[in-house]
């Protein structure tokens, strides 16, 4: 693999995950539905987030979006610098980039209906811009080991800060619960009206957890630094070992950790970004060896499409009423047939007409690149 050839693997990871906001988990609850469990059964709850504490398959999509924003940036960051591209032009491309995501989340929330006072400031877009701008800083600034050293800090912090300075207006309240944590406080301090999750009492996306969220990008970087060793220095094989051994040993330490500071993905626990971090790097590292080591990729263009054009979909599922057409093209087909297949069928349409719309642009060559 050339040093700075596009990871293939990358694309197709994020398309895989994307797919599941796309519609994918519709599809999957529609099919659980035709059996005995229903929606019960134990495939179908990995189709919704926790409440609370604990991990559900819905609720990695997120961060392994960012740890692959994480990824992508030493390619993009060597790519830059083999160009020419000088250290004030890099600056202003990371913090436009970060910026520009926190505009589009903010517009997703609903900016231009001009509602300022009950506009949600926080986003999963500003989350991503945020975390991933101040990674992407620190990565151009600072040695891989003084980064480790920051990464360790930023998680260690994070659990200190909340787990000494519990929220002051619920002295009752268990410090990690969602009215004791101090990330929910903070929240409520500083933008009380712009809260519509948990009645109120704080943001999944807040502001202070945005401090762990750094870390989430921080362990893609890491990552991406360490597949675009040459090939010559060290194998395809070797790495993906090496990558399978770093998960392992973070979902360990995450596990370890979560007895005191539980696995919360809304306040995005220092546990939380490990066992998600783990999740996330063993599925690189799968997707890598699968299709980038082994060269087994003719299966890909069908996530590729979706990689390719993430945020487009996830702006576009706001903006185009994917739903009515859906159900002006296949709603007469699914009433034909008994509830569940109905729903099969609406679920499948609505996934495929997503698919199509990204399929057109991948045809034309149309990509959203921030």
């Amino acid at each position: 693999m050339e040093e700075n050839k596009r990871l293939l693997s990358l694309d197709t990871l994020r398309g895989f995950d994307m797919m599941f906001i796309m519609g994918m988990a519709g599809v999957i609850t529609a099919l659980c539905n035709l059996f005995p469990g229903g929606d019960r059964c134990w495939l179908a709850t990995q189709m919704s987030h926790v409440s609370w504490e604990g991990l559900r398959h819905h609720d990695t999509i997120f961060p392994l979006f960012l740890f692959i924003a994480g990824i992508s940036w030493p390619f993009s960051y060597a790519k830059q610098m083999a160009n020419g591209a000088g250290r004030s032009q890099i600056y202003r491309k990371i913090i436009v980039r970060g910026l520009l995501l926190i505009l589009f989340g903010l517009i997703y929330n609903g900016l231009l209906n001009l509602d300022l006072a009950h506009v949600r400031y926080c986003s999963v877009l500003s989350r991503i811009g945020i975390s991933w701008m101040f990674a992407a800083l620190l990565f151009i600034n600072f040695k891989p080991a003084a980064r480790a050293v920051i990464a360790a800090a930023l998680l260690v912090g994070y659990w200190l800060l909340l787990r000494f300075f519990p929220a002051p207006d619920f002295p009752q309240a268990v410090w990690h619960s969602v009215d004791g944590n101090l990330a929910g406080y903070v929240d409520r301090m500083l933008i009380p009206s712009h809260l519509p999750y948990f009645d109120g009492l704080m943001d999944p996306e807040g502001i202070l957890s945005n401090i762990p969220g750094i870390v989430t990008a921080m362990l893609g970087m890491f990552t991406g630094e360490f597949a675009r060793i040459p090939e010559e220095k060290m194998s395809g094989n070797k790495k993906t070992l090496w990558m399978l051994g770093a998960a392992a040993l973070m979902l360990v330490t995450g596990l370890i950790w979560s007895l005191d500071f539980p696995v919360i993905k809304q306040i995005w626990t220092s546990s939380f970004v490990l066992v998600v971090g783990s999740y996330s790097l063993a599925m690189f590292a799968i997707f890598y060896w699968i299709i980038d080591v082994k060269g087994w990729n003719r299966w890909t263009t069908f996530f590729k499409v979706v990689g390719m054009n993430s945020i487009t979909i996830y702006m576009a599922q706001r903006i185009i009423g994917f739903g009515s057409i859906n159900k002006f093209f296949f709603s007469g087909l699914a009433g034909l047939c008994p509830e569940p297949v109905g729903k099969l069928i609406l679920a499948v349409g609505y996934f495929m007409l997503g698919w199509l719309f990204l399929y057109f642009l991948y045809k034309k060559k149309v990509f959203l690149k921030i």
